[in-house]
């Protein structure tokens, strides 16, 4: 008999599910597929469009230091080695997609949780995973779908705020779920004092209501995480209304209604699909831009895009493998 995912989900959860934030018992830490060894071979065959890898300052919060890094082809193993150096967050998304160890494991997390929460039904459930540095931070951000962040190797703290305003700004929501803008929004330090705090470590997991701001700072070690996200219909219906209450403002309209349901809100969602169906999202949407690229010989594992590129003692000359200069 195979070992239930979930290892503390009182039943009187089931009535606070997608409305408060819970904290929750896992069974996947400690899992072979999240060594070192499955993590390196999981980095080389990720494809590249899936594979997001960024740096971040030291202390402070300043978006404008979340800097996108290129893998340069480097093994998966390399990688790492910048990682437990450096100060970089790597997310590799759908992985489901990518390995069928993961879409089990994602069906198995679902399955489970339509028991548990009876009338749960979701639908394109996604998995992630995350692999940080020590002391690594994740800047003020929203996310569109249902959310859930579980721990598996190393601690980190999260701090979980009002999704509402001033803390989740309706304008920023809709360039967001339009994908116009990447999830980092306005964070102001005064938001600390409204903000629930959670240590997450190994076996535990966290989910919190729909679009709700959020934060992460690792401990002083390297950090290895999954990310579930999901639809339902009634999320599916708010994301509709965001999408086409943003198109309507960014032609100069400003909506006066944020209801999910009724006269006014179903042209918005005609709206909303024709405009994705159509590929315009795709187009106008936030492009990533590569600033640095990991080198695990640099002092932070990384260095700027443009840096010189010198051979690596570590290489075959005869091969012409080039490595950046540190």
């Amino acid at each position: 008999m195979r070992n239930r995912i979930f290892t503390d989900f009182p039943a009187h959860n089931a009535s606070l599910w997608g409305r408060h934030t819970l904290k929750l018992g896992h069974s996947l830490a400690g899992l072979d597929m999240f060594s070192d060894e499955s993590l390196a071979t999981l980095i080389e065959t990720v494809p590249a469009s899936r594979l997001a890898i960024t740096t971040m300052a030291a202390t402070g919060h300043d978006n404008r230091n979340w800097k996108y890094c290129d893998r340069a082809g480097l093994s998966g193993r390399e990688v790492l080695d910048a990682v437990k150096k450096g100060r970089l967050w790597i997310n590799m998304s759908s992985i489901h997609e990518v390995d069928p160890y993961f879409a089990t494991l994602l069906e198995r997390m679902y399955e489970e949780l339509e028991v548990l929460v009876p009338g749960f039904n979701s639908f394109k459930q996604r998995l992630g995973l995350l692999i940080s540095s020590p002391d690594a931070q994740v800047y003020y951000h929203c996310d569109v779908p249902g959310q859930g962040l579980w721990q598996l190797r190393g601690k980190k703290r999260v701090w979980i705020y009002p999704n509402a305003e001033p803390f989740l700004r309706t304008e920023e929501l809709e360039r967001v779920v339009r994908g116009a803008q990447e999830e980092e929004i306005t964070y102001e330090p005064w938001y600390d004092d409204h903000a629930v705090a959670f240590d997450l470590e190994p076996g535990q997991m966290l989910h919190w209501p729909l679009n709700g701001p959020h934060r992460v700072k690792n401990y002083d070690m390297v950090n290895v995480s999954i990310t579930t996200e999901h639809w339902t219909p009634e999320l599916r219906r708010h994301f509709a209304m965001n999408y086409g209450n943003g198109m309507l403002r960014a032609v100069g309209w400003r909506p006066r209604s944020r209801a999910t349901s009724g006269a006014s809100f179903w042209p918005k969602a005609a709206m909303a699909l024709a405009w994705s169906k159509s590929g315009m999202q795709k187009k106008t949407g936030f492009k990533r831009r590569m600033e640095y690229r990991i080198d695990p010989r640099a002092p932070l594992g990384v260095l700027p895009i443009d840096a010189p590129v010198t051979p690596s003692p570590a290489n075959d000359p005869k091969a012409g493998k080039l490595r950046p200069a540190a």
